[in-house]
């Protein structure tokens, strides 16, 4: 019951990504073509590998967690969570997105919303969702899952800085030290 219940949050954020997808602003530039299809595979196949109950055996199928109910409640809020910051930040970035590294042709900066104390706030809460379903699943295999997308969103989000940091110079560089990237950063007001 519980993991139907996480299924339908992904399904969900799945189907409100493909639908605010057909409103995007052209790119100005973009990082090769292959390198976001490689990126978009590897997230398909980390959901696949997720949910598969075909990798229910061997090491992989062992659980790091204890089953419970408790613990099965956890994961679904905490994908709820997840999938709720990741939609958050996908509405408030708007016509910015995109699922490979580009610059739009009126890109903006954004400083609202959760970019306010987080630089890449979609990806984090697309990993916080992927913590709480590994947790609600409790097997290695959902681990290991969380693992690859980490890296590769980790990589992807230096390409990205990289972009912004040649685009809006000082105002990223501000904007970096004042947000975390993937945690919170939360700063103490100075006295003026």
């Amino acid at each position: 019951m519980i993991l139907r219940a996480i299924q339908l949050l992904w399904i969900g954020l799945l189907l409100y990504w493909l639908i605010v997808a057909l409103n995007f602003e052209p790119a100005q530039r973009t990082e090769e073509r292959r390198w976001a299809l490689l990126r978009t595979t590897l997230t398909i196949f980390v959901f696949l590998f997720m949910f598969s109950p075909a990798l229910r055996s061997g090491w992989l199928g062992r659980r790091f967690v204890t089953r419970s109910l408790f613990v099965s409640s956890i994961g679904l809020v905490t994908t709820a969570v997840g999938v709720g910051l990741a939609v958050w930040a996908r509405w408030v970035l708007g016509r910015n997105w995109s699922a490979a590294v580009s610059l739009k042709q009126s890109h903006v900066l954004i400083r609202r919303g959760p970019y306010a104390r987080i630089r890449h706030p979609i990806y984090s809460g697309v990993v916080l969702g992927l913590v709480g379903t590994a947790l609600a699943i409790g097997e290695w295999r959902a681990l290991v899952a969380v693992s690859i997308l980490c890296l590769s969103w980790f990589l992807k989000s230096r390409k990205e800085e990289a972009l912004l940091a040649s685009a809006f110079g000082p105002a990223f560089i501000e904007h970096r030290s004042q947000t975390g990237m993937f945690l919170p950063r939360f700063r103490r007001s100075v006295p003026q």
